[in-house]
């Protein structure tokens, strides 16, 4: 079953081949684990329940290109907790002191 493969894979190359789903190295570099997350969140969110394996292999090829897709076009949420969090801070210039080296 195609899900038993899924989970036993390591990186996400090995997920885009296994689905044979073409996709772009920048993109996978940049974004891999944010892809895997989202494709996880996909399949979370779509009823796979009774379906064949050839179904639910489309289902998740589906799922995979919209990740990649995502986050190829600069719409791929930052989904981690990490980035949710983060708080980008802002220093006045009137703040920054010189430090004599």
């Amino acid at each position: 079953m195609i899900l038993e493969t899924l989970a036993k894979l390591s990186s996400a190359e090995q997920f885009f081949d296994t689905l044979g789903v073409p996709y772009d190295p920048r993109v996978i570099g940049n974004s891999r684990l944010h892809i895997l997350k989202r494709f996880r969140d996909l399949i979370r969110t779509t009823d796979i329940e009774g379906l064949n394996d050839d179904e639910t292999t489309a289902v998740c090829r589906a799922a995979l290109i919209q990740a990649h897709d995502d986050f190829a076009e600069g719409r791929g949420p930052k989904t981690f907790k990490v980035f949710r969090d983060a708080h980008p801070g802002f220093v006045p210039l009137g703040e920054i002191r010189r430090v004599a080296v």
